[in-house]
């Protein structure tokens, strides 16, 4: 079994509150992390049609069945079952009564803002990280092997064909999980939205361009994003405008977090199709971008990610906000280093006087540089985040 970063707050968290709820995309792990921190708890999956008709109709029945600590999975399926909870921990005062996990972080963070605010603690899962493949003795491999396998547990564990798992991921969680959450009258203009977002990841995103493209309006595509976003399939990386004026482009980024599933829409079904694809510093970029985001959320943390850019064409492709400080990252998919991919490090840090430490991260060797610059193969990445 694979073991998670995020376990050690888990742990921690359980100590500190009486609920702890683990959000995650699908298949991301959130089941066996909890069962294997917990293996004394009781397990009940909400996703079980007649567990979730029980647990809808009668849910203090439902409930009494777990007198002691309780996995309750996928949430999102029965919300009305936060009030009750509510009641238990209340009048119990204990902690790590109920871990909570759903992979439908709106609906979730809604019910929990309304039913358990103060009571309960809350993480982000995301599929595993480089360094948690690395210490588990996987060989990930060159760039190219390691974003068309992605990042998905089970591919690991049971050795799946990735476009395969992909394929299947796609169909049954993507599209099922969307359906429940928005009224599709065409599903095929959804999957061109998302095919579309696939070839322009890490671009700034035009909501009247996409419309147009898609078919229906502006409306409709931020709705349909902010679903995708809800439910882990894609996270949105914001500007970083403080104190810039009206210099600074505000349009937000979109990327994949499964850079797996990304491979998949954009027709990749071989490790060396992706050298070859116009698009393949898009898929270095977005990779790298995730692996700062698991980073930032196996430490318990909150993004706190950006991306910078200007009207005068200054750009950081991210942003860390560590406390009153930044960390500046830019990314490049190159494999050689050149003294010109510091250029808009250099620009941000004169820009921006709060920038403490730089790093380019690219697809060749770590090395120290001046002035608080370090070059990181990608695969280090989490150790930017080891400061905070």
């Amino acid at each position: 079994m694979i073991k998670r970063e995020i376990e050690v707050e888990l742990r921690i968290l359980v100590q500190e509150y009486p609920v702890v709820t683990i959000l995650g995309p699908r298949q991301a792990g959130k089941t066996t992390l909890a069962r294997k921190v917990f293996p004394d708890a009781a397990y009940s999956n909400l996703e079980t049609p007649d567990v979730r008709e029980k647990a809808a109709t009668d849910p203090r029945a439902y409930l009494a069945q777990f007198p002691d600590a309780v996995i309750l999975d996928e949430i999102q399926r029965v919300p009305e079952l936060l009030s009750y909870i509510q009641g238990i921990v209340d009048e119990e005062e204990r902690c790590g009564r109920f871990i909570l996990t759903g992979s439908h972080q709106l609906r979730v963070r809604e019910a929990v803002s309304q039913s358990l605010a103060g009571r309960t603690a809350i993480l982000n899962l995301l599929p595993l990280s480089i360094s948690e493949l690395t210490d588990a003795g996987f060989d990930v491999g060159s760039f190219e092997e390691t974003v068309f396998r992605g990042f998905l547990p089970r591919v690991y564990v049971r050795s799946l064909r990735p476009s395969t798992a992909y394929s299947n991921y796609y169909q049954t969680y993507v599209e099922r999980d969307v359906r429940l959450l928005i009224n599709l009258k065409n599903a095929a203009l959804f999957e061109k939205l998302i095919k579309l977002m696939a070839g322009r990841t890490g671009q700034l995103v035009d909501y009247g361009s996409l419309a147009n493209d898609v078919g229906v309006d502006s409306k409709t595509i931020q709705n349909w994003l902010s679903v995708l976003e809800a439910s882990f399939v894609l996270f949105k990386l914001p500007a970083y405008f403080e104190n810039f004026g009206k210099r600074v482009i505000k349009a937000p980024k979109y990327y994949f977090t499964e850079v797996g599933l990304l491979c998949f829409l954009l027709g990749i079904r071989k490790p060396d199709q992706i050298s070859r694809d116009p698009l393949v510093g898009s898929i270095f970029e977005n990779l790298v971008v995730i692996e700062c985001l698991k980073s930032r959320y196996n430490r318990g943390l909150l993004s706190d990610l950006y991306y910078f850019r200007d009207t005068n064409g200054n750009e950081v492709d991210v942003v860390a906000q560590r406390g009153r400080v930044l960390d500046a990252i830019e990314i490049k998919s190159a494999s050689t280093f050149s003294s010109s991919h510091l250029k808009g490090l250099r620009r941000f840090k004169n820009i921006a006087q709060a920038v403490d430490r730089s790093y380019l991260v690219y697809n060749g060797d770590s090395h120290s540089l001046s002035d608080r610059v370090e070059a990181l193969h990608y695969t280090g990445v989490d150790q930017i985040f080891q400061f905070d």
